[in-house]
């Protein structure tokens, strides 16, 4: 501010008006703080850089580079040589599991090319009886024999895009699939029992004889049955009569279910009348029969199995 002469004092000094302000003055006059100033003046002595000058802290600093520096390398080496390590013991897992699928499988075919021999012999005892038929039939109702006869083709596929499945009350988001587009555990016991409920006599999916005992479950993103992992497409098998069967399934719960599951999902489906469908015996389930006390014929009677489904289909053993 221009300082003023007085008139009555012109040999005086120059006197401010604002001289009674002198703390706002002096924050008007100072803008900036004193430790500013004194950051700035160290900074000028050691410069811009933020390195230490000193000798010792340039050395500190170099080691701890050179540490850092090492212990990557290091980790990286390890890392690399690693890598085959787990490849080749991955590897060796699937191996060991591709041979005990194999060898599972060769017992398989052991077990039904004796359970064969065991039946042949059994229908020619009982032969003479007049209930070697009666005992055909309820190896089919039970699962333990292969069956053949009329009946339809039901391919289930995932959907060719799928989406992620959301929240709510639909029965399909309460299972452990995050994705809303794959078949499911629970979508197959639903069709499969639709075919029960029409009148099926015999089923099968990818090769795997249903009965009474036969459980559908999810393990992971797998979908089981009787313990035994399928994979997608699901082809099911159904013994009925022919084109009744047919109208009756797509008339049924769970047929409708998989409408639903194509309008809304986008799950692939398609079934077709078959003149004659084959199912195998079921795996791992034995058809036993016992005698009334003081006769000698067989009496039917099923004590580890008990009928799945009795239909009109004509399904013959």
């Amino acid at each position: 501010m221009p300082e003023k002469r007085t008139t009555r004092e012109p040999d005086a000094r120059y006197a401010r008006p604002d001289a009674s302000m002198s703390l706002l003055t002096n924050v008007m006059d100072n803008t900036l703080d004193d430790g500013y100033a004194e950051a700035a003046r160290r900074r000028g002595e050691y410069g811009t850089s933020r390195m230490p000058s000193a000798a010792r802290g340039r050395l500190v600093l170099v080691v701890g580079l050179a540490l850092a520096g090492v212990v990557i390398t290091v980790g990286g080496v390890q890392s690399h040589k690693a890598a085959p390590t787990l490849a080749r013991e991955r590897q060796e897992l699937i191996d060991r599991i591709n041979g005990a699928n194999s060898s599972a499988d060769r017992l398989q075919r052991d077990i039904e090319q004796l359970r064969t021999r065991v039946d042949t012999a059994q229908r020619q005892a009982l032969r003479s009886t007049g209930e070697d038929q009666r005992l055909q039939q309820l190896g089919v109702e039970a699962g333990t024999v292969a069956a053949s006869g009329p009946g339809v083709k039901l391919v289930v596929d995932d959907a060719a895009e799928a989406t992620g499945g959301g929240g709510g009350t639909n029965p399909r988001d309460s299972s452990g699939f995050g994705d809303s587009g794959r078949v499911r555990d629970r979508d197959l016991q639903l069709i499969v029992n639709g075919l029960w409920v029409a009148d099926a006599e015999a089923i099968s999916i990818n090769g795997q004889r249903l009965t009474a005992l036969s459980a559908i479950r999810a393990a992971g993103d797998a979908i089981l049955v009787d313990n035994r992992p399928l994979v997608p497409p699901y082809t099911v098998l159904a013994i009925g009569n022919g084109k009744q069967f047919s109208t009756a399934f797509r008339d049924s719960v769970g047929g409708r279910y998989l409408k639903l599951l194509q309008d809304n999902y986008g799950i692939r489906a398609s079934i077709s009348v078959q003149g004659k469908v084959e199912v195998p015996a079921a795996t791992g389930v034995t058809l036993r029969y016992a005698s009334p006390v003081g006769a000698g014929t067989a009496g039917a009677g099923t004590a580890d199995a008990g009928t799945v489904g009795a239909g009109t289909g004509g399904a013959t053993p």
